[in-house]
């Protein structure tokens, strides 16, 4: 008999902090309404961090990725992790997801599906040539650069040719380690800023509109980025269900990134299935469809 029914991960400095600042009070916020919601269905949930030495995953059903979000940075460790876990407990989404998702190569998958995505090129680990080369390749005006095993802009940049000799240096010494990845500059970021959309079990829940601060693109509130709720059309939201129902298997929560693209066409920016904010606390019925989802997944 397993001990839990549902473990939700989080990272150990959001794991009952002292003095939380007010980024970890959101997350601690998410988190709560998470766990709120799924005991309510008289489900056995604890909470925990993914790297605990002291927890066995043995002991849990489920576990749900949640606030993981320093492993990017620690993405060796955190792929022995992995494959240590995932036959000890299940997890949401899924291991095969996981490792489809966490590189973003999948864009391509979703390109040859028919999914509209920026104009991408990858760049394989260990190649010699200079980014100077590989950008006139592209034939851009601006381009942003970015490894493609990332998260919360690690390593991410806005290029041109006016600009592209002081990134070859930090370019040299990422290729070394890991794959990058060029896409072309989006300029409607700008003003439109990015849209969010949540979906459980394949189906639209709510939706976030992710704007930069003035003359930044990227909009996360690390830069100084703000969230504000957003009122979906029924055609961003076949959009949205169209690109999660590609996915096999369908994910349990997904978060679709959409972007108005050079011309002025609806595009694929992320698809985040492993660990994103999915604004619960915008949007009062999602922890209860969350929560719904998991217990699908539990029967």
């Amino acid at each position: 008999m397993k001990k839990y029914d549902v473990v939700i991960l989080t990272q150990k400095k959001f794991f009952k902090p002292k003095n939380p600042d007010w980024y970890t009070k959101q997350v601690l916020k998410e988190d709560n309404l998470v766990e709120e919601a799924i005991k309510k269905k008289g489900i056995k949930v604890i909470r925990t961090y993914w790297d605990n030495p002291d927890f066995d995953f043995s002991e849990a059903k489920i576990t749900i990725f949640r606030t993981i979000w320093d492993y990017f940075h620690r993405f060796d460790e955190f792929s022995k992790w992995l494959e240590a876990t995932k036959n000890k407990t299940r997890f949401i989404n899924s291991a095969e997801t996981i490792y489809w998702n966490i590189d973003k190569h999948y864009l391509q998958d979703l390109s040859e599906k028919g999914i509209n995505i920026p104009n991408t090129y990858f760049i394989k680990k260990g190649d010699k040539r200079t980014l100077s080369e590989i950008f006139k390749k592209c034939n851009w005006k601006d381009a942003v650069l970015k490894p493609a095993i990332s998260g919360a802009g690690r390593h991410t940049y806005k290029i041109s040719s006016k600009n592209l000799v002081s990134y070859e240096h930090i370019f040299s010494e990422l290729i070394k380690n890991e794959d990058l990845m060029l896409q072309e500059f989006q300029y409607n970021i700008y003003e439109k800023g990015e849209l969010a959309f949540i979906l459980f079990n394949g189906k639209f829940s709510h939706s976030i509109l992710k704007k930069g601060k003035k003359g930044e693109f990227k909009v996360q509130d690390d830069f100084g980025g703000t969230v504000h709720k957003y009122i979906a059309t029924k055609e961003e939201i076949i959009f949205a269900e169209k690109v999660v129902s590609i996915c096999t298997p369908l994910p349990v929560y997904a978060r679709v990134d959409i972007i108005s693209d050079n011309n002025k066409k609806p595009a694929i920016g992320e698809l985040e299935l492993i660990e994103p904010e999915l604004w619960f606390r915008f949007h009062n019925p999602a922890a209860d469809l969350f929560a719904d989802a998991v217990s699908e997944y539990l029967d």
